[in-house]
């Protein structure tokens, strides 16, 4: 198991942020799921800097662990969002781990 998807792992079971980079960015995440996708591994999280519409409600968004770089586990802990269900995204995702 490579590390990035040990971390999130941890992150998960823990309800612990992590940082990292994803397209460029360097984001804080409260992830909530990890699944998989077509033989590829995603985790969908809370982006915790994510500038939301005043009349929009925060949702999971998608990430392709492939994508995320320089991982790191924070000490800081994150309650999940409310009404969180566990269950994929599409119907074909085949949930890992959730909070």
């Amino acid at each position: 198991m490579d590390d990035t998807r040990l971390k999130l792992m941890e992150a998960i079971a823990r309800k612990k942020l992590v940082t990292a980079q994803y397209n460029g960015q360097s984001l804080t995440l409260a992830p909530h799921l990890l699944f998989e996708r077509h033989g590829d591994l995603f985790v969908s999280a809370l982006n915790l800097g994510k500038n939301w519409r005043a009349d929009e409600e925060p949702r999971l968004g998608h990430f392709k662990l492939g994508g995320l770089a320089a991982v790191v586990l924070s000490d800081e802990d994150f309650a999940p969002l409310p009404g969180f269900d566990a269950a994929p995204p599409r119907e074909e995702d085949i949930p890992l781990l959730g909070v």
